[in-house]
């Protein structure tokens, strides 16, 4: 039974997908071949309500096929007219598709960071650049040895990618973990949290320096799953009966806004910030992990 849910959901995914790629590749053309201001702007927010209008269609699907419950503490005041930097914990792609059911209609369209490499993926590539999300271009340490000139370049490409979020409310989704979160990984790391791995500030600190005061709201997302890490093949099949999620809404203080790669004193100040707030995250799995061995 949960093989053929799972086949029959995946099937409606991808229709679903293919339907809505035709308006999104055709604004994206129009975008592409007529970069004037107003054009831009107009065709954003077309871009943006057919994405909103796929994410819709895929929580029929799931409702139909593998109903998903979604446990959450309290919901803050959000509004699809504001900015935010929506931060959360990561630990399956899964997480993805539970912030875009519950966030959706609630915020604006959440955009991610995603690799350079990946506007190279055929359709998807040119519908995530259409949707302006950032696409960022990390170096390592080795190339910035040979050529120190890149020195700073990755910091630039997220101004500028962050620069198109200055005209619609947009909401900036950064995984700050850098990565999912695995045993081996979080022993690696040598991790100071029992169930995150350290967060990674620079990311985050660029795009709220980027976008300045036009960004002034911070929704910070824990996602626990009480059974298992699940796989998309879990949530598709149906065998993610349910999921807790925490979230809070703060204010992006002044003190959270500076030059992070120049002055050392905020880039001490932003990591520790983000440390207490990672710090709290912990505390909050703690809890609903004592809570749901509690309601078993």
């Amino acid at each position: 039974m949960y093989f053929i849910r799972g086949c029959l959901a995946f099937c409606c995914y991808v229709i679903n997908t293919l339907l809505w790629c035709v308006p999104l590749l055709l604004g994206s053309v129009i975008k592409l071949l007529l970069p004037l201001p107003v054009i831009k702007r107009l065709s954003s927010r077309f871009l943006d309500r057919c994405a909103t209008g796929w994410i819709s269609t895929n929580g029929l699907i799931e409702k139909l096929f593998h109903p998903l419950t979604i446990h959450v503490d309290a919901m803050p005041p959000l509004s699809v007219n504001e900015w935010y930097m929506v931060i959360a914990n990561h630990q399956s792609w899964v997480d993805i598709l539970v912030l875009q059911r519950l966030l959706n209609h609630k915020i604006p369209f959440l955009k991610f960071f995603l690799k350079q490499q990946l506007i190279y993926v055929p359709v998807l590539g040119l519908a995530w650049w259409a949707l302006d999300f950032p696409f960022m271009r990390r170096y390592t340490t080795a190339q910035l040895k040979k050529n120190p000139k890149l020195r700073g370049k990755d910091i630039e490409i997220t101004r500028k990618a962050c620069a198109k979020f200055k005209h619609n409310p947009v909401s900036v989704m950064n995984f700050v973990e850098g990565t999912r979160f695995r045993p081996a990984k979080h022993k690696q790391q040598n991790s100071p949290y029992q169930h995150l791995l350290r967060p990674r500030a620079g990311g985050m600190a660029f795009a709220l320096s980027a976008m300045g005061e036009q960004i002034n709201k911070m929704l910070d997302i824990t996602i626990y799953y009480p059974q298992h890490i699940p796989t998309f093949w879990d949530y598709i099949s149906g065998h993610l009966p349910e999921v807790y999620v925490h979230l809070e809404l703060q204010e992006i203080t002044a003190d959270m806004r500076g030059d992070y790669m120049n002055d050392r004193e905020f880039k001490q100040h932003f990591q520790e910030r983000l440390n207490q707030i990672w710090h709290h995250k912990d505390q909050v799995l703690d809890r609903l992990q004592a809570q749901t061995r509690g309601d078993a």
